[in-house]
């Protein structure tokens, strides 16, 4: 069975899913676990009065990973998402690149 189809619903917004290859779902989970646990480890530092720039050093890492988790992410959506509706001659899909890149780059 497939547990990822339970977990990942579809967005409850606009309705949008996609399907991902067992590779990208796991190189994309993989990445996101890694920032949890970043983000447990500032917090775990936050406790222990971490020195305020030993934490900065610690966000500057996760907003790096993140950062590469939105490159990786936006590349897989252009080769697959995007591409596919231009194919099949939606081209509203580029506005709405268009508009996550802007939101991408505030």
């Amino acid at each position: 069975m497939d547990d990822r189809k339970e977990v990942v619903p579809g967005c409850e917004c606009c309705g949008k899913k996609k399907e991902r290859s067992e590779k990208e779902y796991k190189d994309l989970h993989n990445r996101l676990s890694r920032i949890e646990g970043q983000v447990r480890g500032i917090r775990g530092m936050l406790e222990k009065d971490a020195y305020c720039t030993d934490i900065l050093v610690q966000v500057a890492a996760v907003n790096a990973a993140l950062n590469s988790f939105n490159k990786v992410l936006l590349a897989e959506h252009i080769r697959t998402c995007v591409a596919d509706n231009i194919r099949e001659g939606n081209d509203e899909v580029i506005d709405e690149l268009v508009a996550v890149c802007q939101k991408l780059m505030r």
